[in-house]
């Protein structure tokens, strides 16, 4: 007789603890909030921006390249993307106008610094009074508070992108010693002594475009011609001009450039 068959046992265990992994659902909810708050901090930030940034930014995204001619395009630069337009200018005069209520002169020069917005840009204009404010009479050599008021504009202009012109203007009497240096070469001189002056406290040395003598051609009460307002230096922020765009100058004709006056006044 065999013996009786002993059955297996069979131990069941139960494995207790937490619940299943619940994985990284959470960090990519927690990104996806931290993306759109983002978002919502850009999109704040731009309608409180001017429109030039407005315009940079668009044209950046339109042409990340720079391959265009927008402003915000990367062969442009940052400078040149924010620099000062038409529409700025004001605003732009009213900053030089504080500048200029800094000196301790101020209520002596009140009316004799005119800045205004002009075709070419915005214009500042040091006028000369009977005895001579800002140069010395007769002379290209600026007084101490012209060369005091000049390096004033040149420090905030310098911070500028814009390209800069610089002009002389006399009135209509002859110079004093007479023979070959005349009102041409006086003109030319003192607005090349401002030009001096500014890029020595402020002024890149390329930020100046032109320089220019006009003599007594320009007068600024030409019923006066021999009044002393006529004899100035002006000082202009000429708005920049876009860059040419590669491919339309591919595509366009070479137009014929166009004859300009002169307006320079000679040099000796």
């Amino acid at each position: 007789m065999s013996a009786p068959t002993t059955p297996p046992i069979i131990i069941i265990r139960k494995k207790g603890g937490h619940g299943g992994h619940h994985g990284g659902a959470w960090k990519v909810a927690y990104a996806d909030f931290v993306t759109a708050m983002m978002a919502l901090f850009i999109v704040l930030w731009l309608l409180n921006s001017s429109e030039q940034v407005r315009k940079a930014i668009s044209a950046y995204f339109q042409d990340p390249s720079g391959a265009g001619k927008q402003t915000g395009s990367a062969r442009l630069g940052t400078g040149e993307a924010l620099s000062l337009a038409k529409d700025d200018m004001p605003n732009l005069k009213e900053k030089l106008e504080a500048a200029v209520k800094k000196s301790p002169e101020f209520e002596k020069l009140k009316d004799y610094v005119q800045m205004g917005v002009v075709g070419e840009g915005l214009r500042i204009e040091l006028i000369e009074n009977e005895g001579g404010l800002f140069f010395e009479s007769g002379s290209p050599t600026p007084s101490p508070l012209g060369t005091e008021l000049i390096e004033r504009l040149a420090q905030e202009l310098g911070k500028l992108p814009n390209t800069l012109a610089v002009e002389g203007h006399t009135d209509s009497r002859p110079y004093s010693s007479g023979g070959a240096y005349t009102n041409w070469e006086l003109s030319t001189d003192r607005a090349n002594a401002a030009r001096r002056l500014m890029q020595a406290t402020g002024v890149r040395s390329d930020q100046v475009a032109q320089v220019r003598g006009f003599a007594d051609q320009d007068l600024r009460v030409k019923k006066d011609p021999d009044g002393p307002s006529n004899r100035r230096i002006s000082v202009i922020v000429r708005y920049q001009q876009p860059a040419p765009d590669p491919q339309n100058d591919a595509k366009e004709p070479d137009a014929a450039p166009a004859k300009e006056k002169p307006v320079q006044g000679p040099h000796h």
